[in-house]
C-alpha cells in the first residue's frame, strides 16, 4: 500500500476501483497524469469523474502516458467527437466491460443474499455507507 504520488510515479499499471466522492473527483487530473511514466497504462471502470477526461485525452495525444482502457465516462454516451475516442492507444467500451452472463448471476444472486442478511440482522458483507 502506498499513497497516490507514489503510485503515480512508480505504478506501470493503475486500475481505478473508487466510488465517486467529493475526494475522488478529478483524482486524476493534469497534475496527475504529468506524475505518470510515459509507458504507464491507466484502467477506469470504476466510474468516469474520477478522471479529468479532457486531460486525459490530452495525455494520450501527447504520449505523456502509453495507453487507457475506459469503460465509464464523465458524461454517458461519450460524444462521437470527444478527443478519446480517436486516440489509438486508448481501449474504449460503453459502461459494459463487467458484463457476462456469470457477473451478471453474482451480481443478482449477491443482491438478495445481502437483502437476507440484514432482514435476518445480520450486517451486510458489502458495506457502502455504515449507519450507527
Amino acid at each position: 500500500k502506498v499513497d497516490l504520488d507514489t503510485l503515480l510515479t512508480e505504478a506501470d499499471y493503475i486500475s481505478i476501483h473508487a466510488p465517486l466522492t467529493s475526494e475522488t473527483r478529478h483524482m486524476i487530473n493534469k497534475s496527475a497524469l504529468k506524475k505518470m511514466k510515459s509507458t504507464a497504462i491507466i484502467v477506469n471502470t470504476s466510474r468516469g469523474a474520477i478522471i479529468d477526461t479532457n486531460a486525459w485525452a490530452k495525455a494520450l495525444e501527447q504520449g505523456e502516458i502509453f495507453a487507457a482502457g475506459i469503460d465509464v465516462f464523465e458524461k454517458e454516451p461519450l460524444p462521437a467527437d470527444h478527443p478519446l475516442v480517436s486516440q489509438p492507444n486508448g481501449i474504449l467500451t460503453p459502461h459494459l466491460a463487467w458484463y457476462s452472463k456469470e457477473s451478471t448471476r453474482d451480481l443478482q444472486t449477491g443482491a438478495a443474499s445481502e437483502v437476507q442478511r440484514v432482514l435476518s440482522g445480520q450486517a451486510p458483507h458489502n458495506w457502502i455507507n455504515k449507519w450507527e
